[in-house]
């Protein structure tokens, strides 16, 4: 079974609403349709893991720092998506999650010379952008005391 539509039965069984989608698209290929729940609760597989894929869950809230909070309670920490037209509240949850990306009002706006990886369980180290190109570069210090210097 594709690993997407495993994770679509589970949330369907676990409660959460299926609002759109939740099938194979074609029969080549391992394409899903694009998927919605709605009722997703914090426990729930659809929830707490990484499913890669057109999958969204609507999960409600109260407070801004309870998003943070519940946003921040999993081991994962690749990319987070926040939706809003208030910019403080972008700036405060951008600001207060744990991830290595952060897209306000838009998802996946990739530049090669931005870093990309995660935190947490999400990856080690970055790829792109200068961060990317720590690994293969090798630092040298050398210090070189002069007989004539007033160095110690």
């Amino acid at each position: 079974m594709n690993k997407i539509l495993g994770y679509i039965e589970s949330g369907k069984q676990q409660g959460a609403k299926l609002l759109v989608g939740g099938n194979r698209h074609g029969d080549k290929g391992n394409f899903v349709e694009a998927t919605i729940f709605a009722d997703v609760q914090d426990n729930m597989k659809i929830a707490r893991e990484e499913i890669f894929g057109p999958v969204l869950s609507i999960a409600k809230f109260k407070t801004i720092d309870e998003v943070i909070q519940r946003a921040n309670d999993t081991h994962y920490g690749l990319g987070a998506g926040i939706q809003t037209k208030n910019i403080e509240n972008a700036i405060k949850i951008s600001n207060g999650i744990r991830a290595g990306t952060v897209y306000v009002n838009c998802y996946y706006a990739f530049d090669p010379a931005v870093p990309f990886g995660g935190f947490k369980d999400s990856g080690v180290g970055r790829e792109c952008g200068e961060a990317g190109l720590r690994p293969y570069l090798e630092s040298k210090t050398v210090i070189i005391k002069r007989p004539d210097d007033s160095l110690p």
